[in-house]
């Protein structure tokens, strides 16, 4: 009886949840314009939203035309040669971390570049960076080692603290400028940004008062280097991910050299591709060839990461034993505290990628909470009536899922729509890390694959099914034709998710199956048999994690 009233309540949820994104104000309002007579959207009216969107835009982001920007290109450069210039000065001046911004008018004779560092969205940001890094050390690190049997609680905590120092050094030396430098579609600069020169410091703004270096194209009122750091935080936790696919059985050096060459090769040019100037899948580049929609990591990180864990656990074999010995989480409690860690340093990823600490900061964050306690009920519910329990392990897998989920949408759905893709996500994650694990037959240890590319495939495509062009604002502002097309329902919006999506699997899937075969038969991935039944942390690191009786 419990049990069918539970798979009727699931039901009668999920079903009033697709009920409020489907009588959601801007899909009413669209509807009409697409039936009524070309008279009904008049250009002037979509002209007059895009107006709307830009100075919103403006006002919170900073937002500079071309000539702008040219001008402080120009102005820079003059002072490195001519530092006593007048006018030059004029023009960097309003970097020194004004508040406020000046307004350039169309009247003004003299050359004023509108930026400067806003306070408020500046310590949101550094927040919002150190609650990323929350995610990986100590989040992911407690969620994953809890996991693992005792024997390997040191050798799986130690994979995701040792990538945050690994991470950091590849990304300040390099890493940073593949991804975000100047480049084409799919790779930014080899050299612009080599060990953060002129992203956390500039010598050339040295000469005024303007010390920090301001993105005009990433974050017009954060310094570079805040934008530079809270990007960081994700190419960390990243390929921290996938080593929940070979928990219990890879070397610690094969683990270090294929995660670096993955940032390096996966990680760095996916960012590339949807986030940076002139990326593949960027949608605010006007020139993409597949703009997709990811707000804060869907295909970039989770799909990513996910898909190169599948092939992981491919390529690297099942666990000794596997799966007719038991292998049961040693610390159902460790991982409870990484998942709650995980969910609180979750807000810095989603509603710290909105860039300032606006209402579309306020959107992405409620979106998270929603989508991520949907799923949270999901998937203990779907055990419930499946196997009469509803288990602390299914609430917290479930609770990462929606996190997942709702990751490339919570920027450009409204709440009923969140509600649902957390809904499914669960419930969608649940079925994938058992039952697809076992039909498959692929050794995924902690569900690497399971969570993180199943719910961020979901996610991705489900951005799509639910976008709402008017929650947010930059739509309209940084790519006006694209909102029109949108408007006009002449936009394959969720054709592209699904492009992107395939995109990723494609590129994440073949490229991590070369690097791992390239480390395996090199420095070598796996321990051997004496040392796996030993365990990962005393065989590769000479201590262990519960010492005692």
């Amino acid at each position: 009886m419990m049990r069918s009233f539970l798979s009727l309540l699931a039901v009668v949820v999920i079903a009033s949840g697709h009920a409020l994104w489907a009588a959601d104000p801007a899909t009413a309002e669209a509807a009409p314009a697409a039936a009524a007579p070309a008279t009904a959207t008049e250009p002037s009216d979509l002209d007059k939203r895009i107006r709307a969107s830009r100075e919103w835009f403006g006002h919170t982001y900073g937002a500079f035309s071309d000539d702008d920007k040219k001008a402080l290109a120009e102005a820079q450069a003059t002072l490195k040669t001519k530092p006593d210039d007048a006018d030059a000065k004029k023009v960097v001046d309003t970097q020194a971390g004004q508040d406020a911004l000046t307004w350039k008018t169309k009247d003004e004779k003299e050359t004023l570049v509108v930026n400067g560092i806003n306070s408020g969205d500046n310590a949101w940001m550094l927040i919002s960076t150190a609650l990323v890094l929350l995610m990986t050390a100590p989040g992911l690190a407690l969620f994953y080692s809890g996991l693992v049997r005792r024997k390997n609680v040191l050798g799986t905590m130690m994979q995701s603290f040792a990538l945050c120092g690994i991470v950091t050094v590849i990304w300040t030396i390099f890493g940073f400028s593949l991804a975000f430098g100047s480049g084409n579609a799919f790779i930014g600069s080899f050299s612009q940004y080599l060990f953060l020169n002129g992203v956390v410091q500039d010598s050339a703004t040295w000469i005024t008062s303007a010390r920090w270096p301001i993105s005009n194209d990433y974050a017009p009122t954060l310094p570079f280097g805040t934008y530079a750091m809270f990007q960081l935080m994700f190419a960390i936790i990243t390929p921290a991910l996938i080593c929940g696919a070979y928990a219990e059985r890879m070397k610690f050096a094969g683990m270090v050299v294929f995660s670096s060459l993955w940032l390096v090769l996966i990680y760095c040019p996916m960012a590339h591709m949807v986030w940076g100037v002139g990326g593949f899948m960027n949608w605010w580049n006007t020139a993409a060839t597949i703009p997709a929609f990811d707000f804060a990591g869907g295909t970039v990180v989770h799909v990513s990461s996910g898909v190169a864990a599948l092939m992981c656990a491919i390529f690297l074999g099942k666990r000794k034993g596997y799966p007719d010995s038991p292998m049961m989480p040693h610390s159902i409690v460790l991982s409870f505290i990484g998942a709650s860690l995980l969910w609180v340093g979750w807000f810095g990823f989603n509603a710290g990628s909105a860039l300032g600490a606006g209402g579309l900061a306020t959107l992405a964050f409620a979106n998270t909470q929603i989508a991520t306690a949907a799923a949270a009920i999901s998937w203990p519910l779907m055990e419930w009536v499946l196997r009469g329990k509803p288990t602390v392990l299914g609430a917290i897998s479930g609770a990462v899922a929606g996190l997942v989920a709702i990751t490339p949408a919570c920027g450009f759905v409204v709440p009923g729509s969140a509600l649902f893709i957390g809904l499914v996500a669960g419930a969608l994650c649940m079925a994938s890390s058992s039952y697809l694990k076992r039909a498959l037959g692929y050794d995924d240890a902690l569900d690497a694959f399971g969570v993180h590319a199943v719910g961020g495939m979901w996610g991705a495509i489900a951005t799509g099914i639910f976008l709402n062009v008017e929650s947010n604002p930059c739509i309209a502002a940084l790519n006006p034709d694209l909102y029109k097309a949108i408007v006009a329902g002449t936009h394959p919006v969720i054709l592209n998710q699904i492009k992107a999506v395939l995109f990723t699997v494609l590129f994440s899937g073949v490229g991590s199956a070369v690097i791992f075969l390239v480390v395996k038969f090199t420095v070598g991935v796996r321990v051997t048999p004496e040392q796996e039944s030993e365990g990962l942390d005393l065989s590769q690191h000479g201590e262990e994690g519960y010492n005692g009786a």
